[in-house]
C-alpha cells in the first residue's frame, strides 16, 4: 500500500544525481524500481516532476517546488533521528560554561563537579565573570546570568529564578551608627559597593508607587565581588546591598541584620543562556536540565530566594 513518503527518497536522489542509474545505485535498488517509484509519486500528486529525455533528466516547475518540500522534510527527519540518538547517549566532549563569580562558585560549582564525576567523558572549561559575555564570539556553550537580558534572536534563555537584594549590616555597626529610617539617611552611613562603571553608585529601592528605582549613595568602600563585600560587612565596615542567596545564613544566625525593610528589594532575573541551535548535544541537554533541577532544590533549601519551577 502506498504511503505519503513512497517515491520521495528516489525522487530526491534522482533530482540530486541527475540519473536513475546513479540514484538506484546509491539507494541499493534497481533502476526500474527507482523509475517506477517516481512514476507512482507523479500519479499520486497529479503532477509531472521530471522531464525525461534519452540524454538527461531535468526538473519541471512543479518538480522544483516539490523538491524543496521533500528536502526540508527529509532534513527534519534526519534531525529527529539525531535527537533520538543523542537522547540515548551520555554527555561527552568539552563544555564551555561562564558563570557569575560568587553565585557560580557557591552554587553552580558543586553541581558541575558532581556532573563531571557522573560522566567521565565530559570535559569542563568553566570561567567566572560578572560582565556581559558574547557567547557566540567567545565560543561559550552555556552561561548563567543575573540581570535583565538584551533581546537576541541568536540566544535561548531559560529562567531559573529571581535574585532578591537587601541592605544589611552587623548589629554592632547599626548600634554604633544607628539604623537608617529612610533612603535619605543612607547619606550618613558608610556604604560598601562593588566596582562600578558609572560615575555614581546606586542601590535599587522600592518607591511609594511600588516601582523600583536607583538611589545614589555615597561610597566608603569598593570591593571586587559579592564575597569580598560580605566579608567587609561581617567585619563591621558598613552597609551593603547584597543578594539573599549570599547573606541568608548570616541573617538566620543573626550575624547581620537588614535595614529599610520594605524599601530595599531590588529583584533581578536569573537565566541560563545558550546559542540557538536545531538540536542540543547530550552534554548541553543534560547540563541544562541539571542546572534547572538544582535551581528547584536551591529554592527549597533557601526560602529567601524565589526560584521558578521548570
Amino acid at each position: 500500500m502506498n504511503t505519503l513518503f513512497d517515491g520521495i527518497p528516489e525522487f530526491v536522489a534522482v533530482a540530486r544525481l541527475g540519473s536513475f542509474t546513479r540514484a538506484a545505485g546509491e539507494l541499493g535498488v534497481t533502476k526500474s524500481a527507482a523509475a517506477r517509484a517516481v512514476s507512482r509519486l507523479e500519479v499520486r500528486l497529479g503532477a509531472k516532476l521530471l522531464h525525461r529525455t534519452t540524454r538527461r533528466l531535468t526538473l519541471t516547475a512543479d518538480g522544483e517546488i516539490w523538491l524543496a518540500h521533500c528536502v526540508a522534510v527529509l532534513a527534519e527527519l534526519d534531525r529527529g533521528a539525531e535527537s533520538l540518538t543523542m537522547a540515548r547517549s551520555e554527555p561527552s566532549g568539552r563544555l564551555r560554561i561562564d558563570l557569575p563569580s560568587a553565585f557560580g562558585r557557591l552554587y553552580m560549582m558543586p553541581l558541575l563537579i558532581d556532573l563531571a564525576k557522573q560522566y567521565p567523558a565530559l570535559m569542563l572549561s568553566v570561567s567566572f565573570t560578572d560582565r556581559r559575555v558574547d557567547l557566540i564570539a567567545e565560543g561559550i556553550d552555556l552561561a548563567v546570568r543575573i540581570g535583565v537580558l538584551d533581546d537576541s534572536p541568536d540566544l535561548v534563555a531559560r529562567p531559573l529564578g529571581v535574585q532578591q537584594l537587601v541592605i544589611c549590616g552587623t548589629p554592632a555597626y547599626l548600634e554604633e551608627h544607628g539604623s537608617p529610617g529612610s533612603a535619605e539617611d543612607l547619606a550618613k552611613h558608610d556604604c560598601i559597593t562593588g566596582w562600578r562603571s558609572e560615575l555614581h553608585a546606586a542601590w535599587l529601592l522600592k518607591q511609594p508607587d511600588g516601582t523600583t528605582a536607583p538611589h545614589i549613595i555615597k561610597v566608603k568602600h569598593e570591593f571586587l565581588d559579592y564575597e569580598a563585600m560580605l566579608t567587609a560587612v561581617r567585619s563591621g565596615l558598613g552597609l551593603a546591598q547584597l543578594p539573599l542567596w549570599l547573606v541568608g545564613d548570616d541573617l538566620r544566625r543573626g550575624t547581620v541584620a537588614t535595614v529599610l525593610e520594605g524599601m530595599s528589594g531590588g529583584q533581578l532575573p536569573i537565566n541560563i543562556l545558550w546559542p540557538r541551535t536545531q538540536t542540543l548535544s547530550a552534554r548541553m541537554r543534560i547540563t541544562i536540565n541539571e542546572i534547572a533541577r538544582a535551581a528547584n532544590a536551591f529554592a527549597g533549601s533557601t526560602p529567601q530566594v524565589k526560584m521558578d519551577r521548570l
